[in-house]
C-alpha cells in the first residue's frame, strides 16, 4: 500500500545489525551492518538466495532472536536492555507472524487458533473468538470457523494463519515465505490476500519471499546477499542471478 511517506510512521526499525555464530575457531558472520525502517501501511518484500540472511533477519525484526550488535525498535519502542517478559509482551501485541507452515493447533478449531493470541492475553475467551470472527471473516473463512486444521486445504490454512496474525491488531505482519508450500494458484490468491488486508487495513507487512514475481508486487523490495542488504536501485544484477 503506497502511503504518504512523510505522514506515515515508522512501525518497525532496526539500525546497524550484525548476527555472528562463533564456530570454534572461526565465525559466521550472517547478517552484516543492517539498517531499514518500514512504515505504517507498507509492504516491503525481501528476496535473495537460500543462505543470504532473510529467515535470520526477519528472526530478529521480530524480538525472536537477538542481534550480536545493533538495535531494533518496534512501534516507537527501543528493545535494547529490555527483559525477556516485557519483549515477548510488546512482540505479542504490536507484531504477527505467518510462516511457511501454518503452525496451527489440529486439536482446537480455526476459530480457537485465531482467538489464541488473545487468550493469551488474559482477553475472556467469548470476547476474543468474537475478534477471531472478524478476523476469519475478513480472509473468506467465516464458513469454515468451527473446522479443525485437518479439514481445511493448504491455502485455508494459511489463511487460518494470516487471521490469527491479524486479531490482535499488529503495527506489522512478518511473513516467511508465506506462499513457499503452495501450488502456484494458491500461492498468487494468497499473495492477492495479503496485499488485500495490508491495503485495506493499513498493516505494514515484510515478506520474505522466493517468488519474485510476487516480490515485485510489494511497494519496496530489498535483496539480501551475503548478509547484506542491497538497495533497490541495485537489486537488478542481484536479481538476475537468482
Amino acid at each position: 500500500m503506497q502511503t504518504s511517506q512523510a505522514a506515515a510512521s515508522v512501525v518497525l526499525e532496526a539500525t546497524g545489525i550484525h548476527k555472528v555464530y562463533d564456530e570454534g575457531v572461526s565465525q559466521l558472520h550472517v547478517l552484516q551492518d543492517i539498517s531499514l525502517s518500514v512504515r505504517a501501511g507498507e509492504m516491503v518484500a525481501i528476496v535473495g538466495a537460500s543462505g543470504s540472511g532473510k529467515s535470520t533477519l526477519l528472526q530478529v525484526l521480530g524480538l525472536l532472536d537477538m542481534p550480536t550488535q545493533g538495535t531494533v525498535s518496534v512501534a516507537g519502542v527501543g528493545t535494547e536492555g529490555l527483559s525477556e517478559a516485557r519483549k515477548s509482551e510488546l512482540r505479542n501485541r504490536k507484531l504477527g507472524f505467518v510462516y511457511q507452515f501454518h503452525h496451527l493447533l489440529s486439536e482446537f478449531t480455526a476459530l480457537d487458533n485465531v482467538a489464541m493470541p488473545l487468550i493469551v492475553r488474559r482477553m475472556a475467551r467469548n470476547e476474543a473468538r468474537e475478534h477471531a470472527r472478524e478476523k476469519l471473516a475478513q480472509v473468506g473463512l467465516a464458513a469454515r470457523a468451527l473446522h479443525a486444521p485437518g479439514q481445511l486445504s493448504g491455502g485455508e490454512r494459511q489463511r487460518v494463519a494470516l487471521a490469527r496474525s491479524l486479531v490482535g491488531g499488529p503495527a506489522c505482519v512478518l511473513a516467511d515465505e508465506p506462499t513457499g508450500n503452495l501450488d502456484r494458484h494458491t500461492a498468487q490468491d494468497m499473495f492477492s490476500l495479503l496485499t488485500h488486508v495490508n491495503r485495506s487495513l493499513g498493516t505494514a507487512f515484510i515478506i520474505v519471499t522466493h517468488d519474485l514475481e510476487l516480490a515485485a508486487r510489494a511497494d519496496r523490495r530489498l535483496v539480501m546477499a551475503d548478509g547484506r542488504l542491497v538497495r533497490e536501485d541495485e537489486a537488478a544484477a542481484h536479481l538476475a542471478g537468482h
